[in-house]
């Protein structure tokens, strides 16, 4: 009796079990994007990218702005481009991004096209500074849906474009060599040097004061 009532139970198991078919079901992505992430993290390239975006962010303006309904670029916006161009140079594996943004006034759709156009001007601009278009991978615009002052009014803070560190370019950075690879080794010996806490003191070989 135990026997039978154990295998009726093994044959329901079974039957619930067959009811979906092992590889059935579809990968939504998360197996991929798990991959994608391991494989970047264990190459270094996503580390990597963190640190270079960071560190862009900390040394270089990231953001220009715009005059009302305008994706020109004024003087003032043409001189924080050209610091970004003089930084971009130093990595000439590294994509970036450049993200368009508006104020609140005006209709959704006009705001993203206006965003678009303005990050279509700073990508234009930062070509014609020597930076390769195929390095600035994407141009987004996130229209009116990211502002940094929260106003229905005119805001020039929130009509910007962003740029950032996005990636590598091709087959990198699997083969790190010649001047590249020469950039990282001196940021690598610069991380290293203790920050000095001496200011104003001068010392001779002999040990005496001056």
């Amino acid at each position: 009796m135990i026997r039978a009532t154990g295998a009726a139970a093994g044959l329901a198991l079974l039957a619930a079990c067959s009811a979906q078919e092992s590889g059935s079901g579809v990968d939504d992505g998360a197996f991929g994007n798990a991959t994608m992430t391991n494989t970047l993290v264990m190459t270094g390239q996503q580390g990597y990218v963190h640190d270079l975006s960071a560190r862009f962010a900390a040394e270089v303006p990231s953001m220009v702005n715009f005059a009302f309904n305008s994706s020109l670029l004024d003087a003032s916006a043409q001189a924080v481009l050209r610091r970004q161009a003089d930084w971009i140079r130093q990595f000439p594996e590294v994509r970036f991004r450049v993200y368009g943004h508006t104020d609140l006034v005006g209709s959704s759709s006009y705001n993203k096209a206006l965003g678009l156009r303005r990050a279509q001007a700073v990508v234009g601009y930062l070509s014609t500074l020597g930076i390769s278009r195929s390095r600035l991978e994407a141009v987004v615009s996130f229209g009116e849906t990211q502002p940094l002052v929260v106003t229905e009014g005119r805001e020039r803070r929130n009509r910007r474009t962003v740029t950032e560190v996005s990636g590598f370019v091709a087959n990198h950075p699997s083969l790190l060599d010649g001047k590249y690879a020469e950039v990282i080794y001196r940021e690598y010996v610069r991380s290293a040097q203790p920050a000095t806490v001496l200011s104003g003191t001068s010392l001779s070989q002999d040990g005496g004061g001056s």
